[in-house]
This record gives structure tokens, C-alpha cells and sequence, in this order.
């Protein structure tokens, strides 16, 4: 660590404050505390949509080591609040980088704090529960910082999807020789998910996270997606009339984290904010159709309400969390939709999971027939 870096404060909602150095930019920022438990992929990590708002702290010990790449990315800019480190790296040893991790942390305006002790971090994170928390390295006054800190609204209760979705429509895949057309519904959609459903032959169009039906429509879609996205499911109101009014259509859906809990709302199922979250790409989850374990890519605060699922009669759980048992995937038995809790696409992470793409295109196109 850098004797020339400037001192950096970090400050928990519960008081805690760790001391360490500046990287990335000079400045302050808050949101909601959570880890990531991969040790590698940081760069996909920081612009999943999924992120946004909150502050992460990285597991790996070093982190940067292998700089950064433009094409290693999920969004078209970084999503996370600020990042904790224990060793932020500003070299690098990797032929195809492009920058280091502090120029690109700079040029994103992402306020980090390393020389942090995260082992004992993130063991007080998992004891207590995710809170928010800030990082300065322009005030040092903890004081002031927890003003600053008790002005950040809560995570519980907070609609997000909306500020990362696309302004606009856009498109992937050749639509001429497509095998299908996929409905995408944006609430924060990775780049690596959408290619997935290109690779298997579909011809995708992105909507915006507030588009009507009636739009979707007007495409003709052989098949619906609902995407992944950051914040509270249950403050997405217009998202559960959406998805409501979608499987009405009676056609493929599909849904992928923020989506999975959307189709559970749709279905008059709760969901819940989770004690610590699920982030890393090394989560078990077993499927309970085929009896095989598959090793998941997760990025996720908030769960499916079992007790809810028991009461509801047009849903099978299909996919449980081998760690904590908590929902991980969904099928309803009377429409052609299901969804998982865990990001498939596992960029980063193993493949083990990309089945559920087969699965899902091959449901659109024997429907289609």
C-alpha cells in the first residue's frame, strides 16, 4: 500500500468504522453494504446492474492484479457505489488489459477504500445483516459521516430497477435468421445474459423497464424474458402488472433474479429482504427435477417467501440454495414460465447452469410450432 495514498474512513450504520488508504477517486459515497465471495471476475462484478447502490466488499485479497478490459463488462458503465478492499492492486500482469484497476475506478468516479481488514468485515456483515455504510476520503470526521450516512434512504423499500434500465429499445441477434423472438423486460439485464439467448438462435429485443404491454405486443414475441435487476421487488408494482398482464399471453417466460421474485409477486407470492444476501460464484444449488448440484453465480439481497409458495397451488419450487435452503427457482404449473434466483449466464462463474437457456429456447420454439 502506497505511503503517497490519501487516509480513507469507512462507517457502518451500527457505528463500526474501519481506517485505511484511498483508491479509485477522491470523494464520498454511500449505499448498502453487502460481499462478493468469487475471487475472480471483479470487472463483470462491477458494472452487473444488480450492484447498483450498494458498496461491495471483495473477498479475494487482491483484487486488480489482472487490470481491467473494455470487453469485460455486463453494462455500458460501472454500477457499484464504491468498493472495500483488503489490497487493491494499481499493477497488473495481464497482456490483454487495458488500464489498471485504479485508472478505470478513477475514470468511473468510484470512491474505494483498501487496507481494510474484510476477513473480519465481512465476518461482521454475516453476524449482523446488511446496513448501509460510507466511505470518505475527503472528510474524516466521523461525526460528519454519520450525518451524511443517516440521510441514505434504506435498500428495503427502494425501486432501482428503473434508473438502470435502457432509455430506449434496442436489438440483438439477426432477426432474419432467428429461430424465435424474445420480449426482453429491462430492469437491469447483463450483456452475457442476453448473448446466451443470441447463441441459441433467438433474435432478442431490450424494452424499457416502464413499457406497456401493448408495446411488447406490437413486437410479437414467441417468448418473454424478465431480467435481473438492483433493489426491492416488492416496490416494483408496475413490474408485477407487467408481468401479470405477460403470462397472460400464455406464451414462454422466463425469469432471472429480480425477474424470479416478479413472477413470485405476480403469483401472489411475498418476497423478503434477506439477512446478509447472496454474492459470489461459488453458491450450491441443487435442482430438484434432475437431483443434480450445480455451482451458481449469485448477486441478490432479496428472496422468495417460502411459507408463501406452500399456500400457492400453480407453483413448484425447482431449485433450492444447498447452504441455507432458501428458493432458488420456480415453475408454475398451469403457464409455460418458469425462473431461477441465480444469474445462469455465470459471467463470472462456471457454466454448470447455461442448461436453463437451452431450456427456455427450446420451450419457445415447441411452442411456436
Amino acid at each position: 500500500m502506497s505511503t503517497s495514498q490519501q487516509p480513507a474512513v469507512l462507517l457502518l450504520a451500527d457505528g463500526t468504522v474501519h481506517y485505511g488508504k484511498a483508491f479509485g477517486k477522491i470523494g464520498t459515497t454511500a449505499g448498502e453494504i453487502c460481499f462478493n465471495t468469487g475471487m475472480t471476475g471483479y470487472q463483470e462484478v462491477f458494472t452487473d446492474p444488480s450492484y447498483y447502490g450498494q458498496i461491495i466488499i471483495m473477498n479475494n485479497v487482491h483484487v486488480g492484479n489482472y487490470g481491467t478490459k473494455n470487453t469485460d463488462v455486463e453494462s455500458n458503465s460501472v454500477k457499484i457505489r464504491g468498493m472495500i478492499g483488503r489490497n487493491l492492486e494499481e499493477l497488473y500482469s495481464r497482456k490483454l488489459a487495458d488500464n489498471s484497476l485504479d485508472k478505470y475506478l478513477q475514470d468511473n468516479n468510484i470512491v474505494c477504500i483498501e487496507g481494510v481488514d474484510t476477513r473480519s468485515l465481512v465476518t461482521h456483515v454475516r453476524e449482523k445483516g446488511a446496513m448501509n455504510c460510507i466511505i470518505s476520503s475527503e472528510i474524516l470526521d466521523v461525526e460528519e459521516l454519520k450525518k451524511k450516512l443517516a440521510e441514505v434512504p434504506s435498500m428495503d423499500g427502494l425501486e432501482l430497477a428503473s434508473f438502470v434500465s435502457t432509455e430506449s429499445t434496442y436489438t440483438m441477434g439477426d432477426e432474419a435468421t432467428a429461430a424465435v423472438k424474445v420480449a426482453v423486460m429491462d430492469y437491469g439485464t447483463k450483456r452475457n445474459i442476453l448473448q446466451c439467448m443470441v447463441d441459441r438462435g433467438a433474435f432478442v429485443k431490450v424494452f424499457p423497464a416502464k413499457t406497456s404491454v401493448k408495446e411488447l405486443k406490437a413486437f410479437n414475441p414467441d417468448g418473454y424474458f424478465i431480467s435481473n435487476g438492483p433493489g426491492d421487488p416488492a416496490a416494483m408494482d408496475y413490474a408485477v402488472e407487467t408481468v401479470k398482464e405477460i403470462l397472460n399471453e400464455n406464451k414462454p417466460t422466463f425469469g432471472i433474479c429480480l425477474g424470479h421474485q416478479l413472477l413470485a409477486l405476480a403469483n401472489n407470492i411475498d418476497t423478503y429482504k434477506l439477512h446478509h444476501g447472496h454474492r459470489g460464484l461459488n453458491h450450491p444449488v441443487k435442482n430438484l427435477l434432475t437431483g443434480k448440484c450445480e455451482v451458481t453465480t449469485q448477486n441478490h439481497g432479496f428472496g422468495v417467501d417460502p411459507e408463501s409458495v406452500k399456500k400457492a397451488k400453480n407453483v413448484e419450487v425447482t431449485h433450492v440454495n444447498l447452504n441455507d435452503n432458501s428458493i432458488e427457482g420456480i415453475r408454475l404449473t398451469d403457464k409455460p414460465a418458469f425462473s431461477v434466483q441465480y444469474h445462469p449466464e455465470s459471467t463470472p462463474g462456471p457454466h454448470d447452469s447455461r442448461y436453463l437457456f437451452d431450456d427456455f429456447i427450446n420451450l419457445v420454439k415447441e411452442k411456436k410450432q
